[in-house]
């Protein structure tokens, strides 16, 4: 599990947020991000960033009066099973 804190970026915190899944966290791991409420779209976008990445959300929460810490989990790809076909 890693923490980030997005704040500085304010509300242009999803491509950062995107990126630190991708690259920073692994399969199968939990991923905390700190960042601005605004107007609170930002909880509904992060939402929906979580939900095109087919990650899973497992918190969301108000961590304080301006921010809001969202839980995410990287899920672990499908094993895919190959059976071979006698000739």
């Amino acid at each position: 599990m890693k923490r980030y804190d997005l704040r500085e970026h304010k509300e242009n915190f999803i491509p950062r947020m995107v990126e630190l899944m991708k690259n920073e966290i692994n399969d199968g791991e939990n991923g905390i991000f700190l960042f601005e409420i605004g107007d609170f779209s930002t909880v509904q976008q992060s939402a929906d960033c979580v939900k095109e990445n087919n990650w899973t959300l497992m918190n969301s929460l108000k961590f304080n009066e301006v921010d809001w810490t969202v839980v995410i989990k990287k899920e672990k790809p499908p094993v895919v099973e190959t059976t071979e076909v006698e000739e």
